[in-house]
């Protein structure tokens, strides 16, 4: 048996999935369908890099069980992407963002010899520059895309596993996959599910 702890922002927590709860609900589902395999969800809406590093080794610790493999799922960054125009520079500046990315790599193998991050997504840049609910803050591909490749080349040092999904969705009409520009929709969710789901088993993860 194992356990699969997701920790994200509210993309992972799963909001704007009307069908079934965000990506991470459906791949709990899945598990559940296919044997011993327990998800948990641990998203938290707004979550940026230094509240997962405040929250991320108690969380974990909690639920480790003696003989059960635990594989951890990191989902995070576009938060701390996102530009402050009133400061004119990043929420999380670039520098912070890539240490902490770096300690929550090792933090994670303290108790994990399956590590895994998920990249970010695109936004539709005429919904959220700035976001309407709070007009100093720029969501904005260019900084998606700085902050994605980091976690990647991070993972690539580290010999961590990194899922793609920015430049696939790049190359495809993905504004149609956005609720608000900013976060999935179902159908947006479905997809991110598919590739996390095929990422797992084709890397042989799980085995199921």
């Amino acid at each position: 048996m194992s356990k699969i702890l997701i920790f994200g922002d509210s993309i992972a927590w799963g909001a704007f999935d009307s069908e079934s709860g965000g990506w991470v609900e459906r791949l709990k589902l899945y598990m559940w369908s296919k044997g011993d395999i327990d998800v948990y969800n641990l998203g938290a809406s707004g979550n940026k890099t230094p509240d997962l590093l405040g929250r991320f080794e108690s969380e974990t610790k909690f639920r480790m069980e003696e003989g059960l493999e635990t594989i951890i799922i990191f989902a995070v960054g576009i938060n701390d992407s996102y530009l402050l125009h009133s400061k004119n520079d990043n929420v999380v500046k670039f520098e912070n963002f890539k240490e902490n990315i770096e300690n929550l790599i090792i933090l994670a193998q303290k108790f994990s010899s399956k590590v895994i991050f998920v990249g970010l997504t695109p936004v539709d840049e005429t919904k959220t520059t700035p976001i309407p609910w709070d007009t100093d803050k720029f969501f904005k591909n260019e900084y998606i895309q700085k902050y994605n490749n980091f976690i990647s080349s991070a993972c690539k040092d580290k010999n961590i596993y990194f899922v793609k999904i920015l430049d696939g969705w790049l190359q495809s009409d993905y504004q149609n996959l956005l609720e608000d520009g900013l976060h999935p929709n179902s159908e947006g969710h479905k997809k991110i599910f598919e590739t996390v789901r095929d990422f797992l088993t084709q890397n042989k993860i799980i085995k199921i």
